[in-house]
C-alpha cells in the first residue's frame, strides 16, 4: 500500500485508477474528435481543450470514486463493477450537467458529451476485463513472513485468506509459544539464518504477531533483517494500515502514545475544515430547505407529534449538546424512559421515518449544529449520554474518540452497517479511533464523497 495523506491506498486501486483518468481523458477526446468530424468541424490542437477533458475526466472519476467502483467488491466481480460503472457515469454527468450551467467553457457541449460518456463506458469496462485477473491475482499482494504462531498469528492468516486481501503470508515462525495454533509454522530453532530465510522466500514485510513480546523479541534477527532491506512491522500497525481500523484487540496505550498520529500539528487543517463546514451548512440547508419542508409536512400527515425534536449527544471533549433532527419514530418510542438503540425493522419506526432514515433526509437539520460549530460535517457520530456511560465502562480508548468533533459521516458511517449491540459499538469504535489518529482533509473528502454511496444503496440505514 502507498501512504497518501496519511491515508493507506492499495497500489491496485492506485495504479486502476490512474488507468481509469488516463481511458476517461482518451474517451473525451474520441468523444470530441467524433463530433467534430460528424459537422465537418476542424479538429484543434488538443491544447486547446484541455480544460473541456480535464472536467470530463475528473467528473467522472470523483463520482466513480463516490459510488464505491473501486471497493472490494468491483475490484473482484467484473458484473459488480459494470453495476456501479453505469451510476457513476450518470452520477458524473449530473454533475457535468451542473458544472455547464456554472462555467460552461471548461465543459463539453451536450452532443460531444454523449458520445464521450459512450466511449468511457466502452473504456472503462474493457480496462476493468483485461486487468481484472491481474489486479486480483498475486502480483500486487505483499508477500509477508509472520513471526509467530499462536491467535495473532492466526488472526493474520484470516485476514489474507479474504477476497480482496493485500497480501499472502508466505511463512510462519514459531517463537516457543505455549498456546500454538498453527501448525505449518517453523520454529526458530530450525532456521539457521532468520534473514536469509526471509530473503529466500522473497518477503518485503515482517509482522510480529507475538502472544507474549516481553523477552521474547528476537532482535538481532530484526536488525539484520530490516537491514536487507525488509520492512518489519508490528501487528497493530499492520492491521491498521489493512484494515483501516485500530485493532483493539492488539492495541496497548505506548503504541498509541509513540506511533504516528494524534498530530497536534492540525491549525491548518481544522481553520480549513471550519471554514468548509460554515460555508457547505449554509448552502446545504439553503438548496435543501424546501425538502426539509416538504419532509416535515409529510412527518405531520404521518403520525401524531412534533415534527423536530431535539436529543442529548456527547460532543466533543465529552461536552454535551443538542442535535435537531426530523422525527421519524412514534412519540411514545422511549416511552419506558430508558434510551433503546435502533434495530432492524424497528416497530417505532413511522412509514414516513422509514424513508427519511434511508434517504438520510432526517438527518438535515443538522446541518445547523454544524453551522454553529457543535458538529462537524465529519466525524464520529455523536452518541447520546446513557450509552456513552456504559461503553466507557465496557470499551477500552472510548472516551478518546470525543476528542475530535462528532460529524454527521464519518469513517464508521461508510465502512460498517447500523449497529445496535457492544460488538457493533466496538467495531465502529475502531473505524473512529483510525479517523482521529489519522485525519486529513483528504480522508474528510474521502469520506464525503463515499456518503454518496451509502445514501444511494441505504447502507447503514435503520
Amino acid at each position: 500500500m502507498i501512504r497518501l495523506f496519511k491515508h493507506y491506498i492499495p497500489h491496485a486501486v492506485l495504479l486502476l485508477g490512474l488507468l481509469d483518468i488516463a481511458a476517461l481523458l482518451v474517451a473525451a477526446e474520441l468523444g470530441w474528435i467524433t463530433r467534430a468530424m460528424q459537422i465537418g468541424m476542424a479538429v484543434e490542437p488538443i491544447h486547446t481543450r484541455i480544460p473541456q477533458l480535464a472536467s470530463f475526466a475528473l467528473s467522472l472519476e470523483i463520482a466513480m470514486v463516490a459510488v464505491g467502483v473501486y471497493g472490494t467488491d468491483a475490484l473482484q466481480s467484473v458484473k459488480f463493477a459494470a453495476a456501479r460503472l453505469i451510476v457513476a457515469i450518470l452520477l458524473g454527468v449530473i454533475f457535468l450537467a451542473v458544472l455547464f450551467f456554472v462555467a460552461p467553457g471548461i465543459t463539453f457541449w451536450r452532443s460531444n458529451l454523449l458520445y464521450a460518456v459512450g466511449f468511457a463506458a466502452v473504456l472503462l469496462l474493457l480496462l476493468r476485463i483485461v486487468t481484472g485477473t491481474l489486479l486480483g491475482g498475486q502480483a500486487f499482494k505483499r508477500r509477508v513472513i509472520v513471526l509467530g504462531a499462536g491467535p495473532r498469528a492466526q488472526r493474520l492468516k484470516d485476514l489474507g485468506q479474504r477476497p480482496g486481501a493485500g497480501f499472502v503470508v508466505v511463512g510462519y515462525i514459531a517463537m516457543s509459544e505455549a498456546n500454538r495454533v498453527i501448525p505449518e509454522a517453523i520454529a526458530r530453532d530450525a532456521i539457521y539464518n532468520l534473514a536469509d530465510h526471509v530473503v529466500l522466500l522473497g518477503a518485503s514485510e515482517v509482522v510480529l504477531a507475538l502472544e507474549e513480546r516481553r523477552n521474547a523479541l528476537p532482535l538481532k534477527d530484526l536488525l539484520r533483517i530490516r537491514t536487507t532491506g525488509v520492512h518489519v512491522n508490528e501487528i497493530s500497525t499492520f492491521l491498521e494500515r489493512e484494515t483501516g481500523r485500530v485493532d483493539l484487540d492488539s492495541v496497548n496505550p505506548s503504541w498509541l502514545i509513540f506511533s504516528d498520529g494524534f498530530s497536534s500539528g492540525r491549525m491548518v487543517s481544522s481553520v480549513f475544515k471550519r471554514m468548509f463546514d460554515i460555508a457547505a451548512s449554509l448552502l446545504l440547508l439553503a438548496l435543501t430547505l424546501p425538502v426539509i419542508l416538504l419532509a416535515a409536512l409529510a412527518v405531520k400527515l404521518d403520525s401524531r407529534g412534533p415534527v423536530f425534536y431535539r436529543q442529548r449527544r456527547v460532543g466533543l471533549y465529552s461536552s454535551g449538546f443538542d442535535i435537531p433532527k426530523l422525527r421519524s419514530m412514534r412519540t411514545d418510542a422511549e416511552a419506558a424512559g430508558s434510551a433503546v438503540w435502533a434495530e432492524k425493522n424497528d416497530p417505532r419506526i413511522t412509514r414516513i421515518g422509514r424513508i427519511l432514515r434511508k434517504t438520510r433526509i432526517d438527518e438535515l437539520p443538522q446541518c445547523w449544529s454544524v453551522l454553529i460549530g457543535e458538529m462537524s460535517f465529519v466525524g464520529p457520530r455523536p452518541e447520546r449520554p446513557e450509552f456513552v456511560s456504559s461503553l466507557e465502562e465496557k470499551l477500552p480508548y472510548y472516551a478518546e474518540r470525543h476528542m475530535v468533533k462528532p460529524g454527521i459521516t464519518g469513517w464508521a458511517q461508510i465502512n460498517y452497517p447500523y449497529g445496535a449491540s457492544i460488538d457493533d459499538a466496538r467495531q465502529k469504535l475502531e473505524y473512529d479511533l483510525y479517523y482521529a489518529k489519522n485525519y486529513s482533509p483528504f480522508l474528510d473528502l474521502l469520506i464525503l464523497l463515499q456518503t454518496i454511496r451509502v445514501v444511494i444503496w441505504s447502507g447503514g440505514a435503520r
